[in-house]
């Protein structure tokens, strides 16, 4: 059964440079080879949903494009500007395992997909990805079946409409101060300006300590949208992220994290009331019939055993505990030379491949060494004569070389 957990919505944005945008895109569109950090299960990569997809084209390939038929701007913008903003909506992983799980996910981030393209227009989401392949152990092991954690991720341009003006420079002084052209300009702090002020617990403005009004941070603002937009199209049973919290919940890598941290509170609070490392029973023997029959029901409806039973039981058992520990530490081993072995064959595969790759260039000279063995030497003489020549010419140059330097610098001598 699961745990009666608050479940909490979250809205929150990343933003990154041209350079960076190559993660996210790999992440997101799943182009990665390796998911073991984020236990991607790669049999259900299939069942992720693009609201809207970047199709064979890299975020960047998409911005050029864009770029280049003046539907958004970089003028002014530096080299390492914020070129894309990532928005990430989710809800803890019960809320949505507890509704039906993977088609209630589906309806409830094709809403919130809606949600983005009211807040930065839908020609300027590149892309909008549901993962429904991300298994969260924790819950898994709770509820002992599979368990994803649904979320989406959404990547946009931050576009703000600018206006240029006429400079002084303008020839015609009537035009100068004057709207010249208005751009769609990416500005990601723009984007973001927050001008809504700040309140405090009696709804007054927070003021600076310079005087000026202290303004909500945007994200928060977007906490509240994302919740209240969700909240009219129907969706319940979650309460908007905490106000004011670096962590507006519990995310799926989080919560596998506490869960953890409760089993190894457990097994830390087991350690110190049983005493686990016991010497092996080697003199202790018994069968499982032997085991079984130890025992002899009393009229009370209790077993009782002989205290020779009872010692050899006893031992049998700490030895138990004991192998399972040791067992644990093995299989802990085997999986590292395991691993270690896998890596070996690998390296042993690429340099395989290599040597494959210079016995295929080599394989001409090998055939005439092998059926012409005379004009194979004679050319192989031949190219050592060359580069002996061309070693012995650079040689005598730099010897000149240096020659010519000490002469010139006695001259300076004098």
């Amino acid at each position: 059964m699961a745990d009666k957990r608050t479940n909490m919505s979250c809205a929150r944005v990343k933003s990154y440079t041209a350079a960076k945008a190559g993660s996210a895109e790999r992440h997101n569109e799943r182009k990665n080879n390796d998911y073991g950090n984020v236990n991607v299960d790669p049999e259900r990569i299939p069942l992720n949903i693009h609201f809207k997809a970047p199709g064979d084209k890299s975020y960047m390939d998409i911005l050029r494009e864009m770029e280049s038929a003046g539907k958004v701007s970089r003028r002014g913008l530096k080299a390492d500007a914020r070129l894309f903003d990532e928005l990430v909506f989710d809800v803890n992983t019960m809320y949505f395992e507890e509704r039906g799980g993977y088609e209630y996910a589906r309806d409830f981030y094709e809403e919130a997909y809606h949600y983005t393209c009211e807040k930065y227009g839908e020609d300027y989401v590149l892309s909008a990805v549901m993962h429904a392949d991300e298994v969260n152990l924790a819950a898994t092991e709770e509820m002992g079946h599979p368990v994803y954690h649904y979320h989406l991720h959404v990547i946009a341009l931050p576009v703000v409409e600018k206006e240029i003006r006429w400079s002084k420079r303008c020839k015609d002084p009537a035009l100068v101060g004057t709207v010249k052209e208005v751009i769609h300009q990416i500005s990601h702090s723009k984007k973001w300006e927050s001008r809504e002020p700040l309140l405090d617990a009696e709804g007054n403005p927070v003021l600076r300590s310079n005087g000026k009004l202290k303004y909500r941070a945007s994200y928060s603002i977007l906490q509240d949208e994302f919740y209240k937009h969700m909240k009219e199209h129907g969706y319940e049973g979650f309460e908007r992220g905490r106000e004011g919290s670096t962590a507006e919940h519990l995310s799926s890598l989080q919560y596998q994290i506490e869960k953890d941290k409760e089993r190894l509170s457990e097994i830390n609070e087991k350690l110190r009331s049983a005493e686990l490392e016991y010497e092996p029973a080697l003199e202790m023997n018994k069968t499982y019939q032997e085991i079984d029959e130890a025992g002899k029901k009393t009229i009370t409806g209790k077993f009782s055993v002989s205290s020779d039973d009872y010692e050899q039981l006893t031992a049998l058992a700490k030895e138990g505990i004991t192998s399972r520990k040791k067992i644990k530490e093995l299989e802990e081993d085997v999986s590292f030379y395991r691993h270690s072995t896998n890596q070996y064959r690998n390296a042993f595969t690429d340099l395989k491949e290599q040597y494959e790759g210079i016995m295929e260039k080599c394989r001409p000279f090998l055939y005439a060494l092998e059926h012409f063995p005379e004009t194979a030497k004679q050319f192989v003489d031949t190219v050592r004569g060359l580069f002996n020549n061309k070693e012995s010419s650079e040689k005598t140059a730099l010897e000149q070389a240096q020659q010519e330097r000490k002469q010139k610098n006695l001259g300076w001598d004098r």
